[in-house]
């Protein structure tokens, strides 16, 4: 096999859209090349851009994912973020949520803070013994409470940075889908948040839109909102409806082979966090975040819908069952792990057999899994913990 680099990313250089549009063409004279690629190299211009134009009209795109940018994205709304990551064709590093500050709007604020020093109170009553010092515990306690807390914060708060890369295509393909979904009637209060979102995304990215890119040929749309219920089924390959929060679907949407869909309850309803579950302080937690209805905050529990094969449940498995992984993901995985026993022990023994070494508990317990990570927890209480 021969090899040479056509192009590739250039740190600090943006490729200019006419650039973009030109090497698009290239790569689409390969599907056509009659003779060799120094050939193909070699032609005129307006051949390149005359078969970039063609395939943009044809709906030939693929050609047009051969460019790819980098962008470097600040306050963004972590919706924006849920709607850019349930994409397959991107690559991000995205700010957690999970263990930083956040800085919302004065009246999640107040909630955040009085619930980071609650969480704090309550975690430190039952934060394991090891061997950390006082400081580093004090420090790991804090970041437990604000993994807590962030559940009051609204996804559309602008709270999110992120490395986000896009091909020139699925760029092209997102700016359309959201300048249709801006133009979608409704009374929703949750999409007449969203749609301003949308408009500030599609006014940051619209110099990169080609128009003649005709995304209409693809019939496709921005694929986190469900449009239809769906029945579980399980086998080789499974789906399965459940609740969970805007927070763990973020976190979900990490596995791009397993696919994911969201619906909002007709009436709000909200995750507590097992560490307060059953105590005095759980209606407190409710009264409080309930009270935050208007702006969707990251505790409110939706509707979500997942599929995927039964080797990429298992590959999920071995990153969310572990006592590092965000407790309300972990625990729902270990949920789905039972439900795909149940179904699949008597009507397809195969799969249940593929499943059961992998059904003990936490990773720790896979065959030939080696943890290298100091662990306050262990096999036994990793997903039976409280925070």
């Amino acid at each position: 096999m021969k090899m040479r680099v056509l192009a590739s990313t250039k740190v600090g250089y943006e490729l200019p859209v006419q650039e973009a549009v030109q090497f698009s063409g290239t790569e689409a004279g390969f599907c056509y090349m009659p003779d060799d690629v120094d050939t193909l190299l070699a032609e005129p211009e307006e051949a390149t851009r005359k078969r970039a134009n063609g395939t943009m009209k044809s709906g030939h795109h693929s050609v047009f994912g051969h460019v790819s940018y980098n962008f470097a994205l600040e306050e963004v709304p972590k919706i924006m973020a849920m709607i850019l990551n349930n994409e397959k064709v991107y690559q991000t590093s995205e700010k957690s949520a999970r263990y930083t500050r956040m800085t919302p709007s004065e009246q999640e604020k107040a909630l955040y803070e009085k619930w980071i020093d609650i969480f704090s109170e309550e975690i430190r009553k039952i934060y394991p013994v090891s061997q950390e010092n006082e400081k580093q515990r004090e420090k790991n306690i804090r970041k437990k409470a604000q993994e807590n807390a962030r559940y009051l914060i609204s996804v559309f708060t602008p709270a999110t940075s992120m490395g986000h890369t896009l091909d020139f295509r699925q760029l092209n393909y997102e700016i359309y889908w959201a300048e249709r979904l801006i133009e979608k009637e409704t009374d929703s209060a949750f999409y007449q948040l969203l749609k301003p979102v949308l408009a500030d995304f599609v006014e940051t990215f619209q110099k990169y839109q080609v128009k003649d890119i005709n995304t209409e040929v693809k019939q496709r749309s921005f694929s986190l909102f469900a449009d239809r219920k769906r029945e579980e089924e399980w086998g080789e390959n499974y789906c399965t409806n459940y609740l969970g929060t805007f927070s763990q679907l973020a976190q979900a949407q990490r596995h791009r082979t397993i696919s994911y869909e969201m619906m909002l309850l007709e009436k709000p309803r909200y995750f507590v966090p097992p560490i307060i579950a059953g105590t005095k302080l759980e209606s407190e937690w409710l009264k409080d975040i309930s009270s935050l209805e208007s702006y969707f905050p990251q505790g409110m529990l939706v509707w979500i819908n997942e599929r995927g094969t039964v080797e990429n449940f298992v590959l999920k498995c071995k990153e969310r069952l572990c006592g590092e992984a965000q407790l309300e993901i972990a625990q729902q995985t270990q949920c789905t792990m039972q439900k795909y026993l149940n179904h699949t022990k008597e009507n397809k023994p195969e799969v249940y057999q593929y499943l059961l070494p992998y059904a003990k508990g936490a990773r720790c317990t896979f065959p030939g899994y080696k943890c290298t990570k100091p662990c306050l927890w262990g096999a036994k209480n990793a997903l039976n913990r409280k925070f």
